[in-house]
C-alpha cells in the first residue's frame, strides 16, 4: 500500500492543510531520497524525506502510512527523525534564543514624539 506524499505530509502534521502540503511539494520544499517530487508521488515505508518548514529542515524516514489526519501522538508514529536533523534543529533553536536575548523587545510602544524622532532618523539615513 502507498499513499500520496501530500496526504501523508498532512496526516503527519508537517503542514496544516493538504493544499499547503501540495504547494510546498510543488515549490521544492519536500524532497524524497534527494529528488524533487510531485504531490501525486507515492510514499512508502522506508523512504527518506527532507522537509523544509520555515527555517527548520526535517530529515525523516517514513515508518508507517496514513491517509487521514489523526491526533498529534498518532502523527508522530508515522515517521522517525534522524539524529543529525534533531541536533541541527536544536542548535538553530538555541541560536534563535540567544539572538532574542541579545536584542530584547522594547518595554512599551514609542509615543508620538519618539515616533517622529524615529522617522527623522530613518529619513536622514536615505
Amino acid at each position: 500500500m502507498a499513499v500520496r506524499i501530500d496526504k501523508w505530509l498532512w496526516a503527519a502534521r508537517f503542514y496544516k492543510t493538504r493544499g499547503l502540503a501540495t504547494e510546498m511539494v510543488n515549490g521544492g520544499h519536500v524532497q524524497m531520497n534527494g529528488d524533487r517530487l510531485k504531490p501525486s508521488r507515492q510514499v512508502q515505508p522506508g523512504d527518506v524525506l527532507s522537509i523544509v518548514r520555515g527555517d527548520e529542515t526535517y530529515i525523516v524516514t517514513v515508518t508507517s502510512l496514513a491517509e487521514k489526519r489523526g491526533s498529534a501522538a498518532a502523527a508522530q508514529t508515522l515517521y522517525e527523525e534522524s539524529e543529525e536533523s534533531l541536533k541541527a534543529r536544536e542548535v538553530r533553536r538555541e541560536l534563535r534564543r540567544l539572538d532574542a536575548a541579545s536584542a530584547p523587545a522594547p518595554k512599551r510602544r514609542p509615543d508620538k514624539k519618539a515616533r517622529r524622532q524615529i522617522i527623522r532618523f530613518v529619513r536622514r539615513e536615505d
